[in-house]
């Protein structure tokens, strides 16, 4: 079953990834008590992933956070040293947290996981994104295309963080 608004997110373990190395931790420790704009890839270093939508969270990191977001994290079912390896790569380590989901529990929890076996790649991550509050899916975008990174692109998670704030001052 897909996650939906509304949700919690899954009580599974990933890596999150630092210029120290690779820590344990458990998905709702991460999202306790703050906001919280996540970005799935299929694969580190893949194409669409390095070229739009690593990018587009990037330059739009400071305005998503001045729109309310905590932190701004990307993760994917590739292991800690890949994603360490990619976050030094793009010289956004220091703007995005880096999440490793190497066994693709977390993934799986979700309902966001799969196939690309025909494309050499085994059980991977559909693109998404989505803002937690504290624990709780408010807002998620699935793309239906995994080789295009608009539905789940920065600019749509600002667009929707604009609404959310909107709401919340009404």
């Amino acid at each position: 079953m897909k996650v939906s608004v509304g949700d919690r997110i899954p009580d599974t373990n990933f890596k999150k990834v630092s210029a120290e190395g690779a820590n344990d931790i458990a998905a709702p420790d991460f999202f306790a008590g703050r906001k919280v704009v996540l970005f799935g890839v299929p694969g580190a270093f893949t194409p669409t992933c390095s070229n739009s939508h690593l990018p587009g969270f990037v330059e739009n990191g400071d305005a998503i956070r001045a729109r309310g977001a905590d932190d701004i994290a990307v993760i994917s079912v590739n292991d800690a040293f890949v994603m360490k390896a990619w976050a030094g790569f793009t010289g956004a380590e220091d703007k995005i947290t880096f999440i490793a989901d190497g066994n693709g529990d977390f993934t799986r929890a979700l309902g966001l996981d799969t196939d690309l076996s025909v494309a050499g790649l085994g059980s991977r991550s559909k693109r998404y994104s989505m803002i937690v509050d504290d624990g709780v899916v408010s807002t998620i975008n699935i793309e239906e295309n995994p080789g295009q990174a608009e539905t789940s692109g920065a600019a749509r998670i600002l667009d929707q963080l604009q609404a959310q704030n909107h709401l919340a001052s009404a």
